[in-house]
């Protein structure tokens, strides 16, 4: 299966790729990353290729940044996606209580989505936040702080409504 990048797809690429100096078109790389993810709703193994290919780098050299951050999905999540910090720090403030009791309500596995396609919960590394904890960042844009049992139950239920 081949991803072909759509014309306002490499507008959009080019627009971002104009920000370095032509020999460094590979720092775009993240920002390209975040485009096909916009679009597509995950970054697939074929689209590193494509983005590869269209900055000059390696296949490989993608895929390492969509795998270094957490940020990049590579799979289709649910509409919320939630990262529950379980590095050391938010370990000893009750993060991976934090991570069980989010999965035990949504009946999930750690890194499963809701049957309904609405909340996806993985663990996260450090979302530096340390004196916040436990924190989780919602759609790798809002982070949530002090999330204790209730306040997880709240969140949940508000995300159900949404």
């Amino acid at each position: 299966m081949s991803y072909q990048l759509s014309d306002s797809t490499r507008v959009r690429f080019d627009r971002e790729v104009a920000k370095y100096p032509a020999d460094q078109r590979q720092s775009a790389v993240m920002a390209c990353l975040s485009i096909v993810q916009d679009e597509q709703g995950h970054v697939s193994p074929e689209s590193e290729v494509a983005i590869a290919e269209y900055l000059g780098m390696a296949p490989i050299a993608v895929h390492e940044v969509t795998t270094f951050y957490n940020m990049y999905n590579q799979r289709p999540v649910g509409k919320f996606k939630l990262n529950v910090c379980t590095n050391l720090p938010c370990q000893l403030r009750d993060g991976q209580t934090a991570l069980e009791h989010v999965c035990r309500r949504l009946g999930l596995e750690e890194g499963g989505t809701t049957p309904d396609g609405r909340i996806t919960v993985q663990k996260s590394e450090c979302l530096g936040a340390c004196a916040d904890a436990p924190v989780l960042l919602v759609n790798d844009r809002e982070m949530c702080s002090f999330m204790t049992a209730d306040r997880l139950d709240e969140l949940l239920d508000m995300l159900k409504k949404a």
